[in-house]
């Protein structure tokens, strides 16, 4: 194991090189959607549903198509007498041998009824957004409101209003994993049985950049352009053109510039991609499309929005015998993008970093009229590690026992690896004893208790809370591939899409290190279906090791392809070549060629060298089989004031094991962001409808608590190196860390200060009214007993 907590000049591997990308971006000239201004570009704006359940009687746009620079206006009806296609879910769990479920197509504009607040009902495009938005309200819509149901509980009641008529009791799918017979007769032998019903809030991603889109139709060719702000451009493409257009991919081209943010939210196309390019060909002139952020957050897909009924078995050493949680994960009106992959890793993940000899768990996918929900940072695991480090915590309490002591107890110690989990994953490398030791001397576990005397002088509760993780790092295989130019330069078409995640900056380093060409020369291309062959975009913590590790077999075969050439010039035998730092070097004289010269001579008009045909490029492609799996270990200290019931996030210690280390500054920027989010779930976010109408009652930065600088401390964190045994990299994944483990660790650290005055459980978020009255009823339960 090694560690950082510095940063390291230069751009090689494993240093902290500063970011190209910066320099664009701090100067304001990226290039994101509301940037684009295309010759005759009209605006659209979407009419969408005020009911979250109703049947449409009739749409009377005639008012709106007369209106002032309005130039269409579409309905359901056209959706229907065009046949246009909707967006079927990515995959369900029969896709991957479980039990059928009950499949959807959400549609660009709803045709019969509507389905949750924020359903697309009407598109109106005009020659300005202010115009489209005035027209707008002159669309007459009849609706027969129908009952609805909301929260989850609620939606699996007897005689709950249905969303969908094909599935029964609302329930969409399930997935299973574990005994359940074994699971059972390992809780009847426990000498102790914890048991915990907790709640994940559901949550909106925030974008800094909202979602966007751009749509020109070619008549010329009948093909497309789309400009999205998409973390997948190909993904949506395939979407688009398979599902709603019923066309060749070869008509569409889609591309991503920068994109401010994605967090899986971004991750698939959505009706509102469909409808700029349908209605730029009804209309003859490119349609943009930008919502207003209240709109983002009744149309995005939202993350979480979970109920869970766990329980942990413990013998009378306080070891685990088993595991066991049924739980509802809500899916809204329909099933979108990867909707079940947070069904399935919420599952997966419950046994943590913890040696669990029998699990079992089961989870439903559930209707509900609210906007859809998909994977956002983390997908499934937050939920997971919430379950898990929540049990753990609980346990100790009732027990009496240090709650470092009873994970201790349970860790999967080193010689256990490679370690078989009951839900189907082979933890490859790690010592997660030794982070935890680590982790305490770091966040200084000795001097918690002079603090907290401090904090109980100031008349404030301190609690700590611990959170282990563990993870998946990416799914699915991908594409990379490197270009030389005739000058010696080298270009990168990355299958995979950074928003955000530095992709251009450690890449560059990559290539610079294997080929020896200087970093500044690297250009980095994404995002563009037309430039880029293929791609699967970025999800998922899925860059650094399929994209880096298919990189690294497109810079060998360049080197393999070069080789022959090089020895040519150096008048030597390809087996006589050694290549080191960029450069071949003949065995036999110590004659050096550099990689980027012998480069050059694929570009040569004419002469011997011309027979090596024109151009220089190889691609290499990597897949998650097996996968890698990073973890950590996260403390964090709260304070809270009893009189107000605010928490204040006093101190936030993370160690977390990346793998091998590709940019420490940018791996440790991303567990800080990746944190803030979780502080944000734990502590102030949350998605809110009615439960009897159906409105969203968070519809804007008002309502919807999104952290602020002041919510978040100064973080302690150092990175521990690992190194993934199951691909040649050696690295693991760093983009959904903080996302993970936070939650856990600040919720942990809220019991821990109110569990004393007799809170026995709060749900997230721990908002001041939420701890005030919990605290006020632990009062008056004490005092009536």
């Amino acid at each position: 194991m090694s560690t950082t907590t510095e940063s390291h000049a230069g751009t090689g591997i494993g240093q902290s090189a500063p970011r190209l990308e910066d320099r664009r971006f701090l100067t304001g000239r990226g290039q994101y959607i509301d940037d684009i201004e295309l010759p005759r570009m009209v605006h659209g704006v979407t009419l969408m549903s005020p009911y979250a359940h109703a049947r449409i009687v009739s749409v009377d746009t005639s008012q709106a198509l007369a209106a002032p620079g309005v130039l269409c206006v579409l309905t359901g009806a056209d959706v229907l007498a065009e046949n246009m296609g909707g967006l079927p879910p990515l995959f369900m769990p029969e896709d991957m041998g479980g039990p059928k479920g009950y499949r959807t197509s959400r549609p660009l504009l709803a045709t019969d009824k509507v389905r949750c607040v924020g359903d697309r009902v009407a598109f109106v495009v005009a020659e300005t957004a202010a115009l489209a938005r005035d027209a707008l309200e002159l669309i007459e819509v009849e609706y027969d409101a129908l009952p609805s149901v909301t929260a989850l509980e609620d939606a699996v009641g007897e005689g709950a209003p249905l969303v969908w008529d094909g599935a029964p009791g609302n329930k969409c799918c399930v997935v299973k994993f574990g005994d359940e017979d074994k699971a059972k007769a390992a809780f009847e032998a426990a000498a102790h049985v914890t048991s915990i019903r907790i709640e994940n809030n559901r949550l909106s991603a925030n974008s800094i950049e909202p979602r966007g889109a751009i749509g020109e139709y070619h008549e010329s060719d009948d093909s497309y352009t789309l400009h999205t702000s998409s973390q997948n451009p190909h993904g949506a493409r395939q979407m688009l053109c398979s599902s709603v257009f019923r066309i060749p991919e070869t008509k569409m081209r889609v591309v991503s510039p920068d994109v401010g943010g994605g967090f899986g939210m971004k991750a698939d196309a959505y009706p509102d991609d469909g409808l700029v390019l349908w209605a730029s060909r009804r209309c003859g002139r490119p349609v943009k499309w930008i919502p207003t952020r209240s709109e983002s957050i009744l149309g995005d897909n939202h993350g979480r929005d979970q109920v869970v009924n766990a329980e942990l078995a413990l013998d009378a050493d306080g070891r685990i015998l088993a595991m066991r949680a049924r739980s509802m994960h809500a899916f809204g009106a329909y099933v979108v993008s990867a909707a079940v992959a947070p069904l399935t890793f919420a599952l997966r993940f419950i046994p943590g970093v913890y040696d669990v000899p029998v699990f079992f768990g089961v989870n439903f996918g559930i209707f509900t009229n609210t906007s859809p929900t998909g994977p956002y940072r983390g997908a499934g695991r937050p939920e997971a590690t919430y379950v898990c480090e929540a049990l753990i915590e609980k346990a100790a309490a009732e027990l009496g026992m240090d709650p470092v002591e009873l994970r201790r107890r349970n860790l999967i110690r080193p010689d256990q690896l490679p370690y078989a989990t009951q839900t189907g994953f082979v933890y490859d490398s790690g010592d997660f004893p030794d982070m935890l030791s680590h982790c305490l001397r770091f966040a200084d576990a000795d001097g918690y208790d002079k603090r907290q005397q401090s904090s109980k002088q100031n008349g404030l509760l301190r609690g700590r809370g611990i959170a282990f993780f563990i993870e998946q790092g990416g799914i699915f295989n991908d594409q990379m591939s490197v270009r030389f130019d005739a000058t010696g330069g080298v270009t990168i078409l990355a299958g995979t899409h950074s928003h955000g995640q530095s992709h251009a900056t450690v890449f560059a380093q990559l290539v610079s290190e294997w080929l020896g060409v200087p970093f500044e020369a690297i250009r980095y291309l994404q995002g563009d279906t037309d430039k880029v062959p293929f791609g699967r975009g970025t999800y998922a913590a899925r860059s650094s090791m399929i994209g880096g590790n298919a990189l690294r077999i497109a810079c060998d075969r360049i080197i393999e392809r070069v080789r022959p050439v090089a020895a040519q010039l150096l008048a030597c035998t390809p087996d006589q070549l050694k290549f080191h730092n960029g450069l071949f070097t003949s065995e036999a004289d110590g004659k050096t060629v550099a990689l980027s010269d012998v480069a050059k001579n694929f570009f040569i008009k004419a002469g011997p060298m011309s027979q090596l045909g024109v151009g220089l490029e190889a691609s290499g492609t990597w897949n998650t089989d097996p996968p890698n799996f990073p973890s950590g270990c996260h403390l964090c200290e709260v304070e809270i004031d009893p009189q107000t019931g605010v928490v204040k996030v006093d101190r936030y210690n993370a160690i977390d094991d990346v793998g091998r280390i590709l940019n420490p500054m940018i791996c440790e920027g991303q567990i800080q962001g990746g944190v803030a989010q979780g502080i944000g779930q734990a502590l102030l976010e949350h998605v809110v409808y009615d439960r009897e109408s159906g409105q969203l009652l968070s519809g804007s930065f008002m309502d919807y608590g999104m952290p602020r600088a002041d919510d978040v401390p100064s973080y302690n964190l150092k990175l521990v190196e690992f190194t993934c045994k199951t691909n040649p990299l050696g690295v693991k994944a760093v983009g959904e860390a903080g996302t993970i483990a936070a939650p856990s660790a600040v919720m942990n650290a809220v019991m821990n200060a109110l569990r004393p005055l007799g809170v026995k459980h709060l749900d997230m978020p721990a908002t001041p009214s939420k701890v005030w009255h919990a605290l006020q009823a632990a009062k008056e339960s004490v005092a009536s007993a």
